[in-house]
């Protein structure tokens, strides 16, 4: 899958680090402390927006006092620690780092979570030592699925969109990378496992862990 690609970008939330189960929960705690019953459908309502269209939506939808602003200072200050503390990087990731930073393969990371919190969880596993560029969702024009953010990350990269592999867990990210014109490996994450015929069917390419790409054993589905 890596053949004639000069870039890597990445997902960040269940794509290079284990996290979705935070959020869900972050979510749920957040709504019960205001007396607000967790939605069944927030999930998939929020999939894939920007952190400052995820505060936006809350602050619509939901029966709440506080502003955008002070939603994102809060969820902020609720990850931050276990960014810190308990978010570990997915099985053979930090392998698969290497390898790319040995091929002398660009890599960046385009993650729909704050400036704030990429960086949190990049300090705690080094990744300043092995991802190029860094952008969020808010720093671009529209959150995916709209191809804005692996655009950007590719312009930075001085890397053309076909030569870029995206690496993704959710399907509204994975048709980002689509429709910014890459190729798109899906990647297993427990808290998406009901999506995954949908994350095949929109894929390139299907792994449960990194190890499978350092050891050539994932599924190629282009032609499934």
């Amino acid at each position: 899958m890596l053949e004639n690609k000069k870039a890597v970008i990445f997902d960040l939330d269940g794509t290079l680090v284990d996290s979705m189960w935070m959020w869900k929960q972050i979510d749920i705690d957040f709504l019960s402390e205001r007396g607000i019953s967790y939605p069944s459908n927030l999930e998939s309502e929020i999939e894939g927006m920007s952190f400052d269209e995820t505060a936006e939506y809350f602050a619509k939808t939901f029966p709440i006092k506080e502003t955008p602003d002070e939603l994102k200072v809060i969820w902020n200050d609720m990850a931050r620690e276990n960014y810190e503390k308990k978010v570990p990087l997915k099985p053979g990731a930090k392998e698969f780092l290497i390898y790319l930073k040995e091929q002398k393969i660009k890599t960046g990371i385009a993650t729909s979570n704050s400036r704030d919190l990429l960086e949190s969880v990049s300090k705690a596993h080094d990744l300043f030592s092995y991802i190029d560029v860094f952008l969020t969702s808010d720093e671009v024009k529209k959150g995916k699925p709209a191809p804005d953010v692996f655009l950007k990350v590719a312009e930075k990269l001085n890397v053309l969109p076909k030569d870029c592999l995206v690496f993704e867990d959710i399907p509204n990210g994975i048709l980002a990378g689509k429709h910014a014109g890459m190729e798109v490996c899906a990647v297993e994450d427990r808290y998406s496992m009901d999506l995954i015929s949908k994350k095949r069917k929109l894929a390139d390419y299907y792994i449960n862990d990194y190890n499978e790409v350092l050891n050539h054993t994932y599924e190629d589905i282009r032609n499934e």
